[in-house]
């Protein structure tokens, strides 16, 4: 049977940015897959207070997993219309320390970060395709970072690898057009559990930033919001930083 409601899928949505998402989506009238790597209990949780939202658990640094958590929402809903690739890993190594970023190290970021969204995408287009309309196309939106447009970022590895996810929003973009839209948010640093301890970088953003703050993870659902609802724009990485890009 399937969903009279639109569905978005949000990987990584039990914390931080991906649980702000959901939680608009949600609130916009969708129904959302809940998703995490590890965070069962926390997952189910959140779930359980969203209307018609389901929570599935998997590893995408599987490809099995990846598949299984496409197949789950199709299986569940019937449909699927955004898709928003939030999940990502990173590692903390000083730029100048060539010799910490070892292959496993890129390999790691680089099997979640820039081939789990491809794989996501690939594997729910003709899902995405299915729920696309003339005048309402379906809509990925990947969650970058600054990193992947300026030098910056937790590591070199880390920054590649969301420099290319912005390269393949754009060649997707180009491919899956008209009937599917794919745009990025490029965040700078935004304040979660993770980023509570990060005093330099707060202290960046407090003094440099245009805006004198670090984003909230409403800040950028709201933009994913956006983006979601709009009907027209592709292959477009929105950097959001508070301005810092400026200075």
């Amino acid at each position: 049977m399937t969903s009279t409601l639109p569905v978005a899928l949000v990987t990584g949505s039990t914390s931080g940015i991906g649980k702000a998402v959901a939680a608009r989506l949600s609130r916009d009238g969708y129904a959302v897959v809940v998703h995490s790597r590890s965070s069962a209990k926390a997952g189910q949780q959140f779930a359980a207070q969203l209307p018609a939202a389901i929570y599935v658990q998997a590893d995408l640094a599987l490809e099995s997993d990846r598949r299984r958590l496409i197949e789950t929402t199709l299986g569940h809903y019937g449909r699927l219309d955004v898709l928003v690739n939030n999940a990502g890993i990173s590692r903390v190594i000083p730029h100048g320390d060539l010799g910490a970023a070892t292959s496993e190290v890129w390999h790691e970021l680089n099997e979640v970060n820039v081939v789990a969204p491809f794989r996501l995408v690939a594997l729910a287009e003709a899902a995405l395709r299915e729920s696309a309309r003339p005048e309402r196309p379906a809509c990925v939106v990947n969650i970058s970072s600054h990193a992947g447009v300026r030098p910056k970022g937790a590591s070199i590895p880390y920054a590649a690898t969301k420099a290319a996810l912005n390269h393949v929003t754009r060649l997707l973009a180009l491919t899956l057009a008209p009937a599917i839209r794919v745009n990025a948010i490029a965040p700078g640093l935004v304040d979660t559990p993770l980023t509570a301890d990060w005093c330099a970088a707060q202290e960046t953003w407090r003094t440099k930033a245009p805006m004198r703050r670090a984003a909230q993870p409403d800040d950028i659902a709201d933009l994913v919001a956006m983006l979601v609802k709009g009907n027209y724009l592709t292959g477009e990485i929105l950097v959001a930083d508070g301005g810092l890009n400026l200075t």
